[in-house]
């Protein structure tokens, strides 16, 4: 069966379907790796329009106590209160440049009678599970500027000693609180006054890096038509070899192995070839 004939059966048909299938699915891991850009995206805008912006007062940015606006996360606030350290929490396992440590957070009890969980900073693990000493809060009243961030979610199966969480799950903290309490929100430390001396390492500024999920998207694209290619290719060696005695692909093949052979010809022989021409 000469010409292209042989490409016209079930095997060929399957692998035709194989490779519209590794295409599809390298297409939806594409589009995968885009959508998480878009998410990288979004995030260092948030961090742009928020990280500096002008202090609000935490009623105006959080109306209601379980409701947060995700694109307020960074937005500082601005709250007034006193630290309740007797119910104070250590958040465990939290990594700063690499190293296990507690986060502090402290609630605080505020002028309007309602509780805001601050996290003070981040404290390296001990000689224990726990930190070598826990710097204290300022006495009294105090005024507090701090980056919104959303509460995290309970994880199945993490547990925490006593006086120590799991994870920043406010409405867990807020069980131990004899006060109305935001758990929808928290916030990071930027500044509070009166200032203390002795203070936990404050959080770091996020890094405004897309990663590498726009490069990974375009790979899959290639990835994609790598698979043609490949189907293209072995059709054309099929083909061939279907075709071997066919003239004119006879011809065709002896143009290709004239074409190998100068390829492979080294440096000597060519200089060899034009001495003999002189």
């Amino acid at each position: 069966m000469r010409g292209w004939h042989f490409a016209f059966n079930r095997r060929w048909f399957g692998y035709l379907v194989a490779a519209l299938a590794f295409a599809l699915a390298c297409v939806l891991l594409s589009q995968w790796q885009f959508a998480r850009r878009d998410e990288a995206v979004v995030e260092i805008n948030r961090v742009v329009d928020n990280y500096e912006a002008a202090p609000v007062p935490v009623a105006d940015a959080l109306p209601e106590l379980d409701s947060f606006d995700e694109d307020d996360k960074w937005l500082p606030v601005t709250l007034e209160g006193e630290y309740l350290v007797a119910s104070q929490v250590l958040a465990r396992n939290r990594p700063y440049n690499g190293n296990p440590g507690f986060e502090v957070l402290t609630p605080l009890l505020t002028t309007d009678g309602t509780v805001f969980i601050v996290d003070r900073g981040w404290l390296p693990s001990g000689t224990k599970d726990y930190p070598d000493a826990v710097p204290a809060p300022p006495d009294g009243q105090v005024t507090v500027t701090a980056r919104l961030k959303a509460g995290e979610p309970a994880l199945a199966g993490r547990s925490a000693p006593a006086g120590q969480v799991a994870t920043v799950e406010l409405a867990l903290i807020a069980k131990s609180l004899d006060h109305p309490t935001y758990t929808a929100a928290y916030g990071l430390l930027d500044s509070e006054s009166p200032a203390v001396a002795d203070m936990p390492l404050p959080a770091i500024k996020p890094a405004p890096d897309e990663g590498p999920h726009l490069s990974y998207a375009v790979q899959w694209i290639v990835f994609a038509l790598f698979g043609f290619f490949g189907l293209g290719y072995a059709l054309r060696q099929e083909y061939r070899l279907v075709n071997a005695d066919d003239p004119e692909e006879r011809a065709r093949a002896a143009i290709r192995r004239e074409r190998a052979s100068k390829r492979k010809r080294s440096d000597a022989d060519i200089e060899d070839e034009l001495l003999d021409r002189v």
